[in-house]
């Protein structure tokens, strides 16, 4: 036996490839079919996801919206204009005096 095809020889490998054999018309179809499923549930996920992602956001920025018209309002109407009279006037340091 020649030592450049002996299966043994480490100095030699031999690559084996095995093939399967090709598919059926039935089997094709069953794999057309469940990637069609599998294309047709992600499209509907995406659109839905989308939709929700839409959904949020709207919410938020009304959210942020009413929050900054309610701290606008409530900055506008911290302000109280009116007239005064000062009817007695009133030392309001309490200390002692100091003796020099």
């Amino acid at each position: 036996m020649d030592q450049s095809q002996d299966p043994q020889n480490p100095q030699n490998p031999h690559m084996r490839f095995t093939t399967r054999p090709q598919a059926g018309l039935l089997e094709r179809i069953v794999f057309f079919a469940l990637g069609l499923v599998v294309l047709v549930a992600a499209f509907f996920f995406i659109g839905i996801a989308l939709i929700a992602g839409a959904i949020l956001a709207g919410v938020f920025l009304i959210r942020l919206w009413w929050l900054k018209r309610k701290l606008q309002r409530a900055h506008q109407d911290s302000y109280v204009e009116g007239e005064y009279t000062v009817i007695e006037t009133a030392i309001t340091d309490q200390r002692p005096p100091t003796g020099k």
